[in-house]
């Protein structure tokens, strides 16, 4: 194989000696000349100035001599490496000069293309796709900038791809790889009997089954080879050539992907009911309907009918399907009127006992005078679910986010007030008349952090202690404080299972979700009634689809609290779940009950459903995956002994990190009224600073989490490579889970959430250090 030398570049050291090598010869003449006229010269010193330049052009004609050498055998060496590299490539390749001739081929390209040296690569991929010319041009220019350059197409066989690398200034190797996806069109399509093609969006093209083929008698290249009266469209008559003379035939035209569209060829006379053969449109796989100008139906084949169930003809379409964003009726007299057809819409089937969804698009078309329109029918039940999901998936998660960022700083706040409302309760005693304003001021900060509580549960934040437990134990124990919730009004009736499996859960957190259904359920009945806890254990042998949710099969324990209470409505029922929604009047309900019962399942791994009937009451079903009481050991964590320095109490050097101004103020004072000594540090960076002093003892590390610069998990790890007895408390306004994966790492080390009070600060420093 023989590399074009124009296809490649010089190196740059001999690309100024190539600009003068083909006046090289010019150079030896200059040379000679100089010589002669030397002779010639009466002085001596001028005879000896034209010498040296005689001898300088000579040695100026020999380097470009040698330069032109190296230049052709460093060509000689790309020319075997290029040839090696694309030798035994699958895909076709090319090397090609800044004029677009072809220099080289692979085998491959010999094999499909045959030998192209001297021709251009336009000509060469003329058969391949439409206005190559164009194509190699934009690429070209494209791998003159960027080094290199690709792009899809449609070619007769269905996608391809070609590439093209720069090589040095002025040379290109281009590879052509075939990607072969004809989709519906292809291999299944020869299973029908009904004609049909695929073609690209220039009207090539790309299949034709063997139904058409034997119809057209021969393989056609564009449709302007088959169609007497382009341009096409589809619900109407268009004549095509065959092998036996023109033939009138209906189309009917699906979209696809890239521009690409299917084509199916129907009998002239099958499409109107009251002639002609309708059993080749009712065997068509795709579902089509006819509707007058009035928009009712006067026709569907079986296919559409799967999708509707049993219409009768005469029907106003409006009746079967409701838009929604439009109505339907406004959409389909907009086609009649040549506006928005063809333009799909995705419409909801209302005779249904599941939700169905249609993309539907309307072609217009003229019968006997009049305009109609065709109607092709996919379904879309599935797109629309997953965008539901998604869409509720989006919604639960930024409000999860925001939740749990709100948390965050709230439970700063609340640290910094109830922190120095302690402080103030120190100075005063109950006799003080300020004393009884304190207590309030903290008792509302106590209830303000459990309301954060309850948002970082919905946002599943906080940190489950789970325990394999058993149901009806859980239950009746706490029975006595639900009977006391209740009220004389509200009977509470608890039924268990007999063979009830144990659950994973965290029993503290489950309490609070039962609690706070049977609160709603309560509300719900101010009248009075009966309040239902049942419990059972079900096998679930297939997938469970249940509010955008699927319970995938296997073992399950379920919890139903009922009511006999008003119910809810289903304008209300999607939105019972979100944060701060209450139906309750003003101070009745925070509207965060349901959200973290909500988050406290799922984040459990179970489910949480609501079936309810508006004036009959209503029934939550929680479901929890099924353990088996040997499937997790309960074991207790025994921690590793540490030598501790024994200490009286208050005494000890605690170094505080917490970038929060508040709340580094409260915690040095509380704990300096302890007795201890504290060095307070803005953020890790200063925490290692002070650390430098080795003189500096220091046994407890007070540290935030979450902070700006380093986090506190990374600047303790690297402290303690120093001071390795060091002992370490974690703070934080985010849960414990924020602190997993890294305190497991981290010896000697607790955890105290924010917020804490003084009392609680003071404890835990002093448990560490003790």
């Amino acid at each position: 194989m023989k590399v074009s030398y124009s296809a490649l570049d010089p190196h740059p050291m001999t690309r100024t000696a190539l600009r003068f090598s083909s006046n090289g010869h010019y150079l030896v003449l200059a040379s000679f000349g100089f010589a002669v006229l030397a002779f010639t010269v009466a002085d001596g010193i001028a005879a000896l100035v034209v010498c040296g330049m005689s001898g300088a052009f000579a040695i100026l004609a020999g380097l470009i001599a040698l330069l032109k050498n190296q230049h052709a055998k460093a060509y000689d060496n790309l020319q075997s490496q290029l040839s090696a590299f694309i030798a035994h490539d699958a895909a076709p390749s090319f090397t090609t000069d800044i004029a677009g001739e072809i220099g080289s081929q692979n085998k491959a390209a010999l094999e499909r293309f045959g030998r192209r040296g001297g021709q251009t690569l336009t000509r060469a991929l003329d058969d391949v796709f439409a206005s190559p010319a164009t194509v190699l041009h934009r690429m070209q220019e494209l791998a003159k900038a960027n080094g290199a350059a690709h792009e899809d197409f449609v070619t007769r066989k269905g996608h391809a791809r070609l590439a093209v690398h720069k090589i040095g200034e002025t040379g290109f190797l281009w590879r052509l790889e075939d990607m072969v996806d004809r989709g519906a069109g292809g291999r299944n399509a020869n299973s029908i009997s009904l004609p049909m093609l695929t073609a690209s969006k220039t009207g090539m093209i790309l299949f034709m089954n063997e139904a058409l083929k034997r119809l057209v008698g021969d393989r056609v290249k564009t449709l302007d080879g088959i169609f007497n009266d382009l341009p096409l469209r589809p619900g109407e008559e268009h004549e095509i050539s065959s092998a036996a003379g023109p033939v009138r035939t209906l189309i009917a035209a699906i979209e696809g992907n890239g521009g690409r569209r299917e084509i199916y060829f129907l009998p002239a006379a099958a499409f109107p009911v009251q002639t002609g053969d309708p059993t080749a449109f009712e065997t068509l796989p795709v579902a089509l309907l006819r509707l007058d100008d009035d928009g009712q139906l006067t026709d569907a084949n079986r296919a559409a009918r799967t999708l509707l169930g049993n219409v009768e003809i005469g029907t106003a379409f409006a009746t079967i399907v409701e838009g929604l964003g439009r109505p339907v009726d406004d959409w389909l007299a907009d086609a009649l009127a040549g506006r928005g057809e063809r333009r799909p819409e995705v419409l909801k089937v209302r005779r249904s006992d599941q939700d169905a969804f249609l993309q539907v698009t309307l072609t217009r078309v003229l019968e006997n005078g009049s305009p109609a329109l065709v109607a092709v029918l996919s379904d879309a039940t599935q797109l629309k679910t997953l965008e539901a999901q998604f869409v509720q998936s989006q919604k639960m998660q930024a409000i999860g986010q925001l939740a749990g960022g709100v948390a965050h700083d709230f439970n700063n706040l609340l640290t910094a007030i109830s922190g120095h409302c302690d402080l103030l309760l120190l100075r005063h005693d109950k006799s003080d008349p300020d004393y009884a304003d304190l207590v309030q001021i903290n008792q509302n900060a106590n209830r303000a952090a459990s309301l954060v509580g309850q948002l970082l549960a919905f946002s599943r934040k906080q940190t489950l202690k789970l325990t394999t437990i058993d149901l009806r134990d859980t239950l009746s124990d706490l029975t006595h404080l639900l009977n006391r919730l209740v009220g004389e009004k509200v009977r509470l009736s608890l039924m268990h299972a007999t063979d009830l499996a144990p659950i994973r859960a965290d029993k503290r957190q489950l309490e609070q979700v039962i609690m706070n259904l049977v609160v709603n359920a309560r509300d719900a009945m101010p009248q009075g009634g009966e309040i239902r806890i049942e419990t059972e254990t079900v096998m679930l042998k297939e997938d469970l689809h249940r509010d955008r949710a699927t319970i995938e099969p296997g073992d399950y324990v379920i919890v139903r609290v009922t009511d006999q209470g008003c119910g809810i409505s289903p304008e209300q029922l999607p939105k019972i779940f979100e944060p701060f929604y209450t139906t309750k009047r003003q101070g009745e309900g925070t509207g965060l009950g349901l959200s973290t019962a909500y988050g406290i399942i799922k984040q459990t791994g179970g489910f949480i459903f609501c079936d309810t009937v508006p004036g009959q009451g209503t029934t939550f079903s929680l479901y929890f995956p099924a353990h088996e009481a040997s499937d997790v050991a309960e074991t207790e964590e025994v921690p590793a002994v540490q030598p501790r320095r024994v200490t009286q109490s208050g005494e000890g050097v605690i170094l505080l990190v917490e970038d929060e101004a508040p709340v580094r103020a409260f915690a040095s004072r509380a704990l300096r009224l302890r007795g201890y000594t504290v060095i307070e540090a803005e953020n890790a960076e200063d925490a290692l600073k002070a650390l430098e002093d080795e003189a500096l003892a220091v046994d407890v590390f007070v540290t935030d989490v979450i902070m700006p610069g380093m986090d506190g998990p990374s600047w303790v790890r690297e402290a303690l490579k120093a001071r390795p007895n060091t002992r370490v408390v974690f703070v934080s306004g985010y849960s414990e889970e924020s602190l997993t994966q890294t305190r497991e790492r981290i010896p000697n080390s607790v955890f105290l959430p924010k917020p804490f009070s003084l009392s609680e600060l003071t404890a835990t420093v002093q448990g560490q250090i003790h």
